[in-house]
């Protein structure tokens, strides 16, 4: 999660924040409920909401909830499917470079900070507006991917799924040096100690939400090792074994490994850190979203059932195969290779922005 908007020293710069607001349908509605993260929130709705699914949509560092969603083009899809779109957003109060906490034990805590407030956002949406609580979603990239992860472990029975985007497992890091570190190179745990972090985050003992988990082979700020584990996180959560993955080749030489309806994990070739998207067939590119031949949204609203198979777009050429970690291999047999050098310069800003005092929220 590359993070901008730090002037000299690491202060917050006031200049170099969030983009400018950008065209969505997405409306801020003020939340009175219970909000210990102090998270914005956003919303839209369909006509005729009532028994409509919710999908919950948590934006990357630097990024607004209004600009994420013009680029992945959640609401485009939702209005003409029928569903309804809830949009958390982080205040530069709480993060200088508008990140969610991922790494904070207080705010990944279930019944504390971000994590609560957005579950609290997720039921009083339902109940406001009488939405299908069987078909709840989400979904976020980067630091919205790992807080996906977190709502996931310790909420899971508010979600029939998640997708985690250049995101990272639950329990990856609980303080700044740790998250730097495994953002860099990833953390080797086995798939039982990665499944133990989870189911520890809540007393659930019923079925688990499906899970689509991405990332891009040339990702230098989210190291795809992070994958690597989320998928066996959900994998030992399901009781799936990694050796029984259906490999195939689909849109933009992406590579898909799925275990049935439970599972499903992407590498997407050549793509740096970001959310893939096929703008012929949704979406916007812009910063972190990322023209891939391939659209993250449309093919997790399938494998979510929201939604039936889109028209395809017009053929394009598969991208020329470049060096890279062998991360299907890696996904089979469940081993951990050294990680990819990280661009100097994105290794500074990381590291320069992780160090911030702001970034950890004061309490």
């Amino acid at each position: 999660m590359r993070v901008d908007g730090f002037g000299p020293g690491g202060k917050p710069n006031p200049l170099k924040r969030r983009p400018a607001p950008v065209s969505s349908p997405l409306a801020e509605v003020y939340f009175p409920g219970f909000n210990p993260g102090n998270l914005r929130q956003f919303r839209y709705l369909p006509d005729g909401a009532k028994d409509a699914p919710l999908v919950v949509v948590l934006h990357g560092c630097t990024q607004t909830a209004t600009g994420y969603d013009h680029g992945a083009g959640w609401t485009e899809l939702a209005a003409e499917q029928g569903f309804a779109v809830l949009a958390p957003e982080q205040k530069a109060v709480n993060n200088p470079a508008a990140c969610f906490n991922w790494f904070n034990p207080i705010d990944v805590t279930r019944g504390e900070g971000e994590v609560a407030s957005i579950a609290a956002m997720i039921e009083a949406m339902i109940e406001d507006h009488q939405l299908d609580p069987k078909r709840v979603f989400i979904t976020g990239l980067s630091a919205g991917g790992a807080n996906t992860a977190a709502m996931l472990a310790c909420y899971p029975e508010l979600f029939a799924g998640g997708a985690i985007i250049a995101g990272l497992p639950y329990g990856a890091a609980t303080n700044v040096r740790d998250a730097l570190e495994v953002m860099r190179s990833g953390a080797v745990k086995t798939p039982r100690e990665w499944g133990h972090l989870a189911r520890a985050a809540s007393h659930h003992r019923g079925h688990w939400p499906r899970v689509s988990i991405w990332h891009g082979d040339r990702d230098q700020t989210v190291n795809i090792a992070n994958a690597q584990a989320s998928l066996e996180q959900w994998a030992d959560l399901d009781g799936l074994k990694l050796a029984d993955a259906r490999q195939e080749t689909v849109e933009g030489g992406a590579v898909r490994l799925s275990w049935g309806d439970r599972l499903e994990a992407y590498t997407v070739p050549g793509l740096g850190h970001g959310t893939p998207i096929d703008s012929s067939v949704l979406g916007t590119p812009g910063p972190h979203i990322l023209e891939a031949g391939i659209s993250s949204t449309s093919r997790i609203a399938r494998f979510w059932g929201l939604v039936d198979a889109r028209p395809a777009a017009k053929p394009r050429p598969a991208p020329q195969p470049k060096p890279a970690l062998p991360r299907i291999e890696i996904a089979v047999t469940a081993q951990h290779h050294v990680a990819p050098p990280v661009n100097p310069k994105a290794e500074h800003v990381i590291l320069r922005a992780l160090k911030a005092a702001g970034l950890m929220r004061k309490r």
